[in-house]
Formats: structure tokens, C-alpha cells, sequence
């Protein structure tokens, strides 16, 4: 009898567990370190065990970071009223040292790929694994975080961005192309519409808690006009960057999948709404990433 009630138990924790990780959102980690891969690929290098640590190191520095944002909205009361998927510590489910802990340990897989990758590529990449670290924590964490400063955004298209792939690409090739900088730019603008559909739904919530995204800032219709903008610019640097790269073009097969996001965000979508807009946009970001990645590999 003990272990029949205590399956149940154990398999809501560990689903906790996991919607605490936000694993729905990991196509904006993926998506990025595709591309640098593919134009290391497209430039004649791409090694195995690189890559493996690549992943390992984004992933922990993610995930991580994750559960720090959730440890920090929740101490804060951030989390207390949520529309979405709820939080670890602002529903209850865990207790804040509970989840600062997962997210240090998170930190700490990606601090050791980081030295490895440090010891074997370049030193350098100690000093990303720091940068990835503070901008992690300070997101949320701190007593000034800039996510609550309407950096948010900034933030996303740096780290999701131009961050992630252009250090993919060193990570395999030992330099930066101007085609890892050039690819960046529309995974990184994807990266910023699907956090705006997130900061849309949690104006009120936001509002109230003083945490000043830059949603809040633009207020409900600027931001739905800003996240049109955002997918029209990645499409558009997409073309841009097909003049150097034909096969890019390939992207363009991926505007059906904008359709349902657009279509929801424009339309007026508030609240529980919008999370099939945050969904459909994270599948847009991932085909994005995919064809963008073999084009540049073609």
C-alpha cells in the first residue's frame, strides 16, 4: 500500500520538476547552436566531441539559469499570480533553496564543460563561461536585475543570438566568420518574439509585481506591433544573408508556421490565449533554425 502511494507522489514531483526546467522553451537554446554548427560544417570543420560540449555547456547555463529566474520571481512574489505554466517556488511546489540549489548544479555541469573546452580550445571560453554565469543570475537575481529593467529583450538577442552562435562556431573553427555574426541576427530576433509572447501575456501580472519589461514599457498594442516586427526582421535578414548563402532561402519555407503565432498576437490573444502563441512560435524558431542551418550547410 506505502508504494502504491508513493509512485503517484514521486511522478508529480519529478513532473514538477520538469515544467519547473521550462523544457518547452529549449528550441531557443537548440536553434542557435544548430547554425554555428552548420557554418562551421559550411566552412569545412566540424568535430564531435566539440559539439558535445558545446551542448552540455549551453544547456546546464540554460536550464540553470531557469531555475535561478524561478528562485528569483518566487522569493520576490513575481510568481505569486501567474496566467502560464506555473513556478516552482511561486505555486509551492519546492522551496527556494530547493531550486537555487538545481540551478547551481546546472551551473555547475556547464562551468565543467566550460573548462575542459578552455583546457583543449582556448582560454577564452572561460571568460564566455563567466559572462554566461552573471548574465544568467542577474536576469533576475541581484538587487537591480535587468530583466525587471526592460533589458530583457537586449539580453535575449546577445545571449540566444549572437552569443550563442558566433561561440558555437569558435568552439569548432577557432575564429568568428562574418557568416556565424551574419546567421545570428534573425535566430536572435526569433529568440526576442518568443519572449514577447511570454512578457505580452504577463503584462498585469508584471505590472503589479513592479517587474518592468519591456513589454510593460510599450504597453499591450506597441508590443504586439514590436513581436510582428521581430518576425518580419528575422525573415527579412534571412533574404539578406541568402546573397551570400543561396540555399538560405530555405527559411522562407518556415513562414507557415509564423501564420498561428501571428494570427493569435495580432488578433488581440490575452492571457491563458497567448501560450499557444509562446508554443507555436518556440516550433517557428525551431524549423527556422533547421533550415537556416542546411542552407548554410549546403
Amino acid at each position: 500500500m506505502v508504494t502504491t502511494h508513493q509512485r503517484p507522489a514521486r511522478n508529480t514531483v519529478l513532473r514538477n520538476w520538469l515544467v519547473g526546467a521550462r523544457l518547452k522553451t529549449l528550441p531557443v537554446t537548440l536553434a542557435p547552436i544548430v547554425v554555428g554548427w552548420a557554418v562551421a560544417r559550411s566552412l569545412g570543420h566540424f568535430s564531435w566531441w566539440r559539439a558535445t560540449l558545446t551542448l552540455l555547456f549551453a544547456l546546464g547555463f540554460v536550464l540553470g539559469t531557469n531555475f535561478f529566474n524561478d528562485y528569483s520571481d518566487g522569493v520576490r512574489g513575481a510568481d505569486d499570480e501567474r496566467v502560464g505554466p506555473v513556478r516552482l517556488v511561486g505555486s509551492g511546489q519546492a522551496s527556494p533553496r530547493q531550486v537555487l540549489r538545481m540551478g547551481l548544479a546546472l551551473y555547475g555541469l556547464s562551468v565543467l564543460a566550460g573548462v575542459v573546452m578552455a583546457v583543449t580550445v582556448s582560454w577564452w571560453l572561460l571568460a564566455l563561461a563567466a559572462l554566461c554565469a552573471l548574465g544568467g543570475w542577474f536576469y533576475t537575481g541581484g538587487s537591480r536585475p535587468y530583466g525587471y529593467l526592460g533589458l530583457g529583450d537586449v539580453s535575449i538577442f546577445l545571449f540566444h543570438g549572437v552569443i550563442a552562435v558566433c561561440a558555437t562556431a569558435y568552439i569548432q573553427l577557432g575564429r568568428v566568420p562574418l557568416l556565424a555574426l551574419g546567421a545570428s541576427v534573425p535566430i536572435g530576433l526569433l529568440a526576442c518574439a518568443l519572449l514577447t509572447t511570454n512578457n505580452l501575456r504577463d503584462i498585469p501580472t508584471d505590472t503589479a509585481a513592479g517587474k518592468i519589461t519591456l513589454a510593460v514599457r510599450l504597453g499591450d498594442g506597441r508590443t504586439r506591433v514590436y513581436y510582428l516586427l521581430c518576425v518580419g526582421a528575422a525573415f527579412a535578414s534571412g533574404l539578406l544573408l541568402a546573397a551570400a548563402r543561396p540555399w538560405v532561402l530555405l527559411v522562407l519555407a518556415a513562414a507557415p508556421f509564423a501564420v498561428i503565432p501571428l494570427r493569435r498576437v495580432l488578433g488581440g490573444a490575452r492571457g491563458s490565449e497567448l501560450i499557444a502563441a509562446l508554443e507555436h512560435t518556440c516550433v517557428l524558431l525551431l524549423v527556422y533554425g533547421a533550415l537556416l542551418a542546411i542552407g548554410l550547410a549546403l
